[in-house]
Protein backbone atom coordinates (compact mmCIF):
# COMPACT_ATOMS: atom_id res chain seq x y z
CA UNK A 1 0.00 0.00 0.00
CA UNK A 2 1.44 3.29 -1.37
CA UNK A 3 0.06 5.06 2.19
CA UNK A 4 0.29 4.16 5.84
CA UNK A 5 -3.31 4.57 6.71
CA UNK A 6 -5.38 1.26 6.53
CA UNK A 7 -8.98 0.99 6.29
CA UNK A 8 -10.60 -2.40 6.51
CA UNK A 9 -14.24 -2.94 4.62
CA UNK A 10 -16.50 -5.11 5.90
CA UNK A 11 -20.10 -5.51 4.42
CA UNK A 12 -23.48 -7.60 5.35
CA UNK A 13 -26.21 -7.80 3.40
CA UNK A 14 -29.83 -9.23 3.50
CA UNK A 15 -32.68 -9.31 0.98
CA UNK A 16 -35.80 -7.32 2.04
CA UNK A 17 -39.02 -9.01 0.74
CA UNK A 18 -41.43 -6.18 1.95
CA UNK A 19 -40.08 -4.09 -0.14
CA UNK A 20 -39.35 -6.19 -3.10
CA UNK A 21 -41.81 -7.18 -5.24
CA UNK A 22 -40.42 -10.27 -7.66
CA UNK A 23 -43.59 -10.38 -10.05
CA UNK A 24 -42.05 -6.59 -11.09
CA UNK A 25 -38.87 -7.84 -11.09
CA UNK A 26 -37.95 -5.11 -8.18
CA UNK A 27 -35.58 -6.89 -5.53
CA UNK A 28 -34.72 -4.44 -2.56
CA UNK A 29 -31.43 -5.47 -0.70
CA UNK A 30 -29.92 -3.80 2.30
CA UNK A 31 -26.14 -3.61 2.84
CA UNK A 32 -24.76 -2.85 6.23
CA UNK A 33 -21.08 -1.35 5.83
CA UNK A 34 -18.46 -1.28 8.50
CA UNK A 35 -15.64 1.06 8.02
CA UNK A 36 -12.61 0.60 10.44
CA UNK A 37 -9.18 2.63 10.36
CA UNK A 38 -6.77 0.23 11.72
CA UNK A 39 -4.18 2.74 10.89
CA UNK A 40 -1.88 5.30 12.13
CA UNK A 41 -3.65 8.33 10.50
CA UNK A 42 -6.31 10.43 10.71
CA UNK A 43 -8.65 9.99 7.31
CA UNK A 44 -11.68 11.61 5.92
CA UNK A 45 -13.92 9.35 3.69
CA UNK A 46 -14.83 12.05 0.67
CA UNK A 47 -16.48 10.09 -1.94
CA UNK A 48 -17.74 6.88 -2.79
CA UNK A 49 -17.72 4.65 -6.28
CA UNK A 50 -19.86 1.48 -6.26
CA UNK A 51 -20.30 -0.40 -9.23
CA UNK A 52 -23.75 -2.89 -9.05
CA UNK A 53 -23.80 -5.49 -11.11
CA UNK A 54 -27.26 -7.65 -11.55
CA UNK A 55 -27.79 -11.18 -12.86
CA UNK A 56 -28.14 -10.19 -16.33
CA UNK A 57 -25.21 -8.90 -16.36
CA UNK A 58 -26.26 -5.37 -16.23
CA UNK A 59 -23.56 -2.64 -14.60
CA UNK A 60 -25.37 0.40 -12.61
CA UNK A 61 -22.43 3.51 -11.42
CA UNK A 62 -22.99 4.92 -8.39
CA UNK A 63 -20.96 8.09 -7.74
CA UNK A 64 -21.15 10.77 -5.12
CA UNK A 65 -19.65 12.29 -1.70
CA UNK A 66 -19.75 10.65 1.44
CA UNK A 67 -21.82 7.95 2.61
CA UNK A 68 -25.37 8.26 3.36
CA UNK A 69 -24.95 12.16 3.36
CA UNK A 70 -22.25 11.91 6.17
CA UNK A 71 -18.29 12.28 5.08
CA UNK A 72 -17.02 10.60 8.45
CA UNK A 73 -13.70 11.30 9.86
CA UNK A 74 -11.91 8.40 11.31
CA UNK A 75 -9.50 8.63 13.86
CA UNK A 76 -6.79 5.23 14.03
CA UNK A 77 -8.90 2.72 15.85
CA UNK A 78 -12.15 4.39 15.10
CA UNK A 79 -14.94 2.82 13.05
CA UNK A 80 -18.11 4.35 11.05
CA UNK A 81 -21.06 2.12 10.05
CA UNK A 82 -23.58 2.65 8.38
CA UNK A 83 -26.87 0.84 6.10
CA UNK A 84 -27.67 1.77 2.60
CA UNK A 85 -29.61 -0.41 0.00
CA UNK A 86 -30.27 -1.32 -3.69
CA UNK A 87 -32.65 -2.43 -5.82
CA UNK A 88 -31.89 -5.01 -8.91
CA UNK A 89 -34.26 -6.41 -11.52
CA UNK A 90 -32.48 -9.79 -10.43
CA UNK A 91 -32.79 -11.68 -7.36
CA UNK A 92 -29.18 -12.09 -7.41
CA UNK A 93 -26.46 -9.43 -7.93
CA UNK A 94 -22.90 -8.42 -6.62
CA UNK A 95 -21.55 -4.74 -5.88
CA UNK A 96 -18.24 -3.40 -5.68
CA UNK A 97 -16.65 -0.02 -5.31
CA UNK A 98 -13.98 1.96 -3.46
CA UNK A 99 -14.37 5.14 -1.39
CA UNK A 100 -11.92 8.21 -2.26
CA UNK A 101 -10.26 9.09 1.71
CA UNK A 102 -8.01 12.10 2.52
CA UNK A 103 -5.37 11.30 4.79
CA UNK A 104 -4.56 14.23 7.77
CA UNK A 105 -1.32 14.83 5.68
CA UNK A 106 -3.08 15.93 2.80
CA UNK A 107 -3.22 13.22 0.83
CA UNK A 108 -6.17 11.47 -1.19
CA UNK A 109 -6.01 7.49 -1.42
CA UNK A 110 -8.36 5.09 -2.57
CA UNK A 111 -9.81 2.28 -0.47
CA UNK A 112 -11.33 -1.05 -2.65
CA UNK A 113 -14.63 -2.30 -1.59
CA UNK A 114 -14.28 -5.92 -2.35
CA UNK A 115 -17.06 -7.27 -3.96
CA UNK A 116 -20.04 -9.24 -2.41
CA UNK A 117 -23.09 -11.42 -3.71
CA UNK A 118 -26.68 -9.44 -3.24
CA UNK A 119 -28.86 -12.71 -3.29
CA UNK A 120 -32.40 -13.87 -2.16
CA UNK A 121 -32.62 -15.77 0.42
CA UNK A 122 -33.19 -19.79 -0.21
CA UNK A 123 -36.68 -20.16 2.12
CA UNK A 124 -36.11 -22.67 4.83
CA UNK A 125 -39.22 -24.75 6.08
Amino acid sequence: MDHPTEIAISVETRYLPEQSSPEQTHFAFAYQVTIENKGQHTAQLLNRHWIITDADGHVQEVRGPGVIGEQPVLHPGERFQYTSGAVLPTPVGSMHGSYEMLADDGRSFEVAIPPFRLAVATVFH
